[in-house]
């Protein structure tokens, strides 16, 4: 029985519930291709079942920030993942700040182990600063979901060197992540 992960690709193309912008890069741009990169590698592997949030660059979900959301978790739900990967890139008024973290709904969980593989995988590939799981029980996505789900902040979008590597190398995160997960399976 192949696994069921559920990729979703923070934000929207446009407004309403569009990503984080920084150094001439938008969230919902750099997540869209690290998710289709995720997509790849899971399905040719044999071992997974992969649906995106957004299939499709101009896949728009929900006419309002709380129905993205919803629709996106009501997806998830409806075809019984047994994994939620929201993919993100995080921001700071503090260009300097760096590196990649993983947000979860409690810890420790199934949730929190799967988050410390795949950003313990994402920061060996890419070299990105470790910044660890953090919990966030109030986001939508982490409470709404019916399988453990992990928010990933791939890296800061304010960021000149972080946003440049996630822009151009979407691949490596891909990666990252993909590594985390078969860590965090057994599979690898």
């Amino acid at each position: 029985m192949a696994t069921k992960i559920y990729i979703d690709q923070g934000h929207n193309p446009e407004s309403p519930n569009a990503g984080a912008e920084g150094n001439g890069y938008r969230e919902q741009d750099i997540t869209y291709r690290v998710g289709i990169e995720l997509a790849q590698l899971l399905r040719s592997n044999g071992n997974f079942d992969v649906r995106l949030s957004r299939p499709t660059p101009s896949t728009q979900l929900g006419s309002s920030n709380s129905s993205s959301l919803r629709a996106r978790v009501n997806d998830a739900n409806s075809w019984g993942a047994d994994y939620f990967i929201s993919i993100h890139t995080n921001a700071s008024t503090v260009s300097s700040v760096n590196g990649t973290e993983a947000l979860v709904y409690s810890a420790p969980s199934v949730a929190s182990e799967l988050a410390e593989d795949i950003v313990e995988e994402i920061t060996d590939i890419t070299g990105l600063r470790d910044r660890g799981v953090k919990l966030r029980p109030g986001l939508y996505v982490l409470r709404k979901t019916n399988m453990p789900a992990v928010l990933v902040e791939i890296g800061f979008i304010s960021n000149s060197r972080d946003a440049n590597l996630m822009a151009n190398e979407p691949r490596l995160f891909a990666q990252g992540i993909y590594n985390g997960i078969l860590d965090f399976l057994s599979l690898s």
